[in-house]
C-alpha cells in the first residue's frame, strides 16, 4: 500500500506526524507499505538564505515571548510522541527548496526515510540551519548517500524545477496544510492525524483495494 506523505521541511506537527504514521504501520507488519514523502513549503517566498529567526517571531508574533506560548503546545505534543524539540537553539527560520531536493534525490537512492527523520531531527533537535547546504551534505552522509555527490548537485539547480513543479501539483488538488497524508490513492487525510484515525484510514483503504480487486 502506498502512502504519500506532503510535508516541509520546517513543519513540526509534520515530524509529529510521522512518529504516528510509524506507529500506525507497525501495527498492521501484514501489510507491505510504501512511504513517498512529497515536496510542499509553507513559506515560499522565502529568501535562499532563510530568515534570521528572531526578526521572523517579531514579525509574525510580535516577539519571541508571544511565540513561545504557540510553541509550548507542539513542544507538548512532541515529547507525547517521544521527541524532545529544542526550538530554543533555532537561529534561522531557512528556505527549504534544497531540502526538498535532497528528500527527491533520497527518495531515488531508497535512503528516503533518513533523509526525512536526519532533517527533522536537524532541526527541530539540533536547531540546524536546513537550508545551508553543509548541514544538508552531513543529513545525507549520515543516511548513506554520497556526500561528494550530492554537494554537487546542491551547488547546480539540479530538479529544482522538478520539485517546484510537484509542489505546485499538490497546491492544485486543494493541498493548504501539512502533513498531508494520501493512502492508496484513495483517501486524503491533513494534519497531524492520531495513530488511531490513521489506522481506520488504512483499514478502510485495505478494505477498499479488496473489494476492488474481487
Amino acid at each position: 500500500m502506498q502512502i504519500d506523505v506532503i510535508s516541509d521541511s520546517i513543519c513540526p506537527w509534520c515530524y509529529i506526524g510521522k512518529r504516528r504514521l510509524e506507529k500506525a504501520l507497525a501495527a498492521r507488519p501484514d501489510i507491505a507499505f510504501a512511504v513517498i514523502w512529497r515536496p510542499y513549503q509553507l513559506n515560499p517566498d522565502t529568501p535562499r538564505e532563510g530568515y534570521d529567526r528572531k526578526a521572523y517571531m517579531q514579525a509574525k508574533f510580535g516577539g519571541t515571548d508571544q511565540a513561545k506560548g504557540v510553541y509550548k503546545v507542539v513542544q507538548a505534543t512532541a515529547r507525547e510522541e517521544g521527541l524532545e524539540f529544542a526550538l530554543e537553539k533555532q537561529k534561522r527560520i531557512p528556505n527549504t527548496l534544497d531540502s526538498h531536493r535532497l528528500n527527491h534525490w533520497a527518495h531515488t537512492a531508497g535512503v528516503q526515510d533518513a533523509v526525512i527523520e536526519g532533517l527533522f531531527k536537524a532541526y527541530f533537535m539540533d536547531g540546524a540551519d536546513i537550508g545551508d547546504p553543509a548541514v544538508l551534505v552531513k543529513v545525507a552522509k549520515e543516511a548513506g548517500m554520497d556526500a561528494g555527490v550530492v554537494a554537487k548537485l546542491l551547488a547546480s539547480d539540479a530538479d529544482r524545477d522538478l520539485v517546484l513543479r510537484e509542489e505546485v501539483v499538490a497546491r492544485r488538488m486543494g493541498v493548504t496544510g501539512v502533513p498531508c497524508f494520501i493512502i492508496d490513492q484513495r483517501l486524503v487525510m491533513v494534519g497531524a492525524q492520531e495513530t488511531d484515525m490513521l489506522l481506520r484510514a488504512i483499514d478502510h483503504a485495505a478494505e477498499q483495494a479488496s473489494q476492488a480487486a474481487e
